[in-house]
C-alpha cells in the first residue's frame, strides 16, 4: 500500500512516470487474481493502415532490383539506384506485380504525383528508391522534394484547407515542411530554435491551452527555456454540471495581453480530446486581428483526422501559426517517428527575425554564416533544421529517407482515399475510436453527452462530478478531505489492474482520470468502465461507514 504522504510526492511527477508505479501494481493484482492487465495509460493505438505498408514492402522490392541491376555481388554487396530511365523500369514493375498487395496505391500516388506536380517520372521513382533504400543522406535535408508535396495535399484535406464534401480544389497558400522524428522531436525543435533566434527569452510569457500533453507543461519550465507560463483552462461546465471541455470567453481572452508572445495548443485536446468550437475560433482570429497581432502560435493537431470537419488553426490564422502533425496515431505508427512541422511561406515567424534588433541579428548572422552567405534571409524553419544538429552539422540534418518514403505513402493513401472514395478509412477509424468510448461510459453509468466537436481518442473523466451526482456534496467533500486525487487510480490498478493515469498531471481537474481508447479491445473498455464504477462505489461504502460511526 502507498501512504496519502508518498501519494503527495508523487502528485509532483509526470503521470508518464507516475504509470510505471501503476502498472506494477496492476500486475501484482493481475497475478494474484483473475483480473487481466488493462494497460488505457498510454495512447499506443493496436491498429495499423494496411495499404500503404504493403505498398512500402513492394517499393522496396523493386528498389532491391535496381540495386542489383546496377551492381550484384554474391557476398552480398549491390549497388545503389541509377536515375536513368527508372521511371520506365517502375511501370514495367508495377504492371508484372499488378496483383499484389500494395500496387495500386503504388501506381496511383506516382501517377498523382506525376500529374498534380508535375514531377518529372525519373526523379520520382529514383527519390524512391533511394529514399527506401537509405543509401543517401536525407537531400534537402528539411523533407524530400515529393515527400514534402504529397504530405502537404495530405494535410490540405486532413488539417481542413479542403472544405470535406464541399470542395476538391486546393488552397493558394503555400507552406514549409520539416519532416521530424516524431511529433516529440519537433516540440524540442520548436522551443530549441524560437530561444536560440531570440524570438522568446528567459522570462517571456508563454501561454498553455489546458488540459494539455505533459511535455508542454515541464518544458517551459526548465532552467534553459524558464517562461512565463498563463494557463488557459478548457472548465467550462454547463449549467447540468457536465464538462465541455471548452474554453470560455474570459480565459481566451488572457490571450489580447501582449506580454504573452506565444500560445501552445493540442487541438484536439489531450486528454479531453474535443476540438474547438466555431465561436473560440472566431474569438482567436478577433485577438489575433485587433489586439495581439504578433502572437506565435503552435497547434499540436494528431488527434484532428478523428473530428468530422476538422479545422485547424494552420487555415484559421495561418500567417501566425506553427502546425505540428504526427503519423503515429491515425496510421498505428507510433513506432515509426514520422512527423512534420508546417509554416506557411508567409508567417509571423520569418517577419519576426527581421524586425530584431541589429545586435541580435549581428548574433545570428555568425550563428548560420558556416550555412549560407545570405544569414539575414535564412526562412525560420530552415533554421529549425540547422538547430536540430546544433547548426555544426546541418549537413547530416534530415529524417531517416525510408521513414519519409513511408510518410509519403500513408498522405498519399489516406488523400487518395479521400480524393476517390470520399474518407473511408477516416470513417471507419472513428467508428472503432466510438465504439470504445461508449462502450467504458455505459458500464460506468455516468453519462456521455452526445458532442460533435469530440474526438474520443482519450477520454478525461472528472471523478468528482459524478461522485456529486451519484452521491451529493457531502459525499464529495468527504473525498477530497481524506484522500488524494491520485488515490483513484491507484486502487484502480492495486484492485482491478486497470491503468490510467491521472488527469490533474495533464492541468486538468484534481481528480479526473485520463483513459485512452486506441490500446484495448471495446469488450476491455466495457470491463474498465465497471472498474471505474466500482472504485467510486467502494468510496461511497467507506463514506456511508465513517458517517454511521460518527
Amino acid at each position: 500500500m502507498i501512504t496519502r504522504q508518498q501519494e503527495m510526492a508523487l502528485e509532483k511527477v509526470s503521470p508518464f512516470e507516475i504509470k510505471n508505479t501503476l502498472i506494477s501494481m496492476a500486475s501484482a493484482e493481475a497475478q494474484k487474481s483473475t483480473a487481466t492487465l488493462l494497460n488505457a495509460g498510454r495512447g499506443n493505438p493496436n491498429w495499423i493502415a494496411t495499404e500503404p505498408r504493403e505498398a512500402f514492402f513492394l517499393l522496396g522490392q523493386f528498389a532491391m532490383q535496381e540495386c542489383r541491376r546496377v551492381y550484384d555481388n554474391p557476398v552480398g554487396i549491390a549497388g545503389i539506384p541509377s536515375p536513368d530511365g527508372i521511371g520506365k523500369r517502375f511501370e514495367d514493375f508495377l504492371a508484372a506485380n499488378s496483383s499484389a498487395p500494395g500496387a495500386k496505391l503504388l501506381k496511383d500516388t506516382f501517377d498523382y504525383i506525376i500529374k498534380r506536380h508535375g514531377a518529372n517520372p525519373d526523379d520520382l521513382a529514383h527519390e524512391w528508391a533511394e529514399g527506401i533504400m537509405g543509401d543517401q543522406y536525407p537531400t534537402p535535408d528539411r523533407i524530400l522534394r515529393h515527400t514534402e508535396e504529397i504530405v502537404m495535399d495530405y494535410l490540405e484535406v486532413a488539417m481542413g484547407g479542403i472544405e470535406t464534401g464541399k470542395s476538391k480544389d486546393y488552397p493558394v497558400d503555400s507552406w514549409k515542411l520539416f519532416a521530424t522524428e516524431g511529433s516529440t522531436a519537433g516540440m524540442c525543435y520548436v522551443f530549441a530554435s524560437l530561444q536560440a533566434n531570440k524570438l522568446m527569452a528567459q522570462g517571456d510569457g508563454l501561454a498553455l491551452l489546458t488540459p494539455i500533453f505533459t511535455p508542454y507543461l515541464e518544458i517551459p519550465e526548465l532552467a534553459r527555456f524558464n517562461f512565463k507560463v498563463t494557463e488557459i483552462s478548457a472548465n467550462k461546465v454547463e449549467k447540468d454540471g457536465y464538462h465541455t471541455w471548452q474554453y470560455p470567453d474570459e480565459e481566451i481572452n488572457k490571450l489580447r495581453d501582449k506580454s504573452i508572445k506565444a500560445v501552445c495548443i493540442v487541438n484536439p485536446s489531450n486528454p479531453p480530446s474535443y476540438t474547438f468550437s466555431q465561436h473560440t475560433l472566431d474569438l482567436l482570429v478577433d485577438i489575433v486581428k485587433n489586439d495581439n497581432p504578433e502572437l506565435m502560435i503552435i497547434t499540436d493537431d494528431v488527434y484532428g483526422t478523428f473530428v468530422e470537419g476538422f479545422k485547424s488553426l494552420m487555415y484559421v490564422l495561418p500567417y501566425n501559426t506553427m502546425c505540428l502533425y504526427s503519423f503515429s496515431k491515425y496510421f498505428g505508427a507510433t513506432g515509426w517517428r514520422a512527423a512534420v512541422v508546417a509554416i506557411n511561406d508567409h508567417n509571423i515567424f520569418d517577419d519576426k527575425l527581421h524586425a530584431l534588433p541589429a545586435a541580435d541579428k549581428a548574433l545570428l548572422y555568425k550563428r548560420y554564416s558556416s550555412l549560407t552567405p545570405d544569414p539575414d534571409n535564412m526562412f525560420f524553419i530552415d533554421r529549425m533544421v540547422a538547430d536540430s544538429r546544433m547548426v555544426a552539422l546541418n549537413h547530416t540534418a534530415g529524417l531517416s529517407t525510408p521513414v519519409q518514403i513511408q510518410m509519403s505513402l500513408f498522405s498519399s493513401f489516406a488523400l487518395l482515399n479521400y480524393l476517390n472514395d470520399g474518407n473511408t478509412f477516416q470513417d471507419e477509424m472513428r467508428k472503432i475510436i466510438t465504439s470504445r468510448l461508449e462502450a467504458m461510459w455505459q458500464t460506468t453509468g455516468f453519462t456521455l453527452v452526445p458532442d460533435p466537436l469530440r474526438a474520443g481518442y482519450y477520454s478525461e473523466i472528472d471523478i468528482m462530478v459524478w461522485a456529486k451526482k451519484f452521491y451529493g456534496d457531502d459525499f464529495a467533500q468527504y473525498l477530497q478531505k481524506n484522500y488524494e486525487p491520485l488515490d483513484f487510480v491507484m486502487r484502480l490498478a492495486s484492485e482491478t489492474a486497470v491503468v490510467l493515469l491521472n488527469g490533474d498531471g495533464f492541468a486538468g481537474p484534481a481528480w479526473s482520470v485520463r483513459a485512452s481508447l486506441a490500446n484495448l479491445k471495446r469488450a476491455d473498455y466495457l470491463q474498465i468502465g465497471t472498474a471505474i464504477r466500482k472504485i467510486l462505489d467502494e468510496y461511497h461504502a467507506l463514506y456511508l461507514k465513517q458517517t454511521k460511526q460518527s
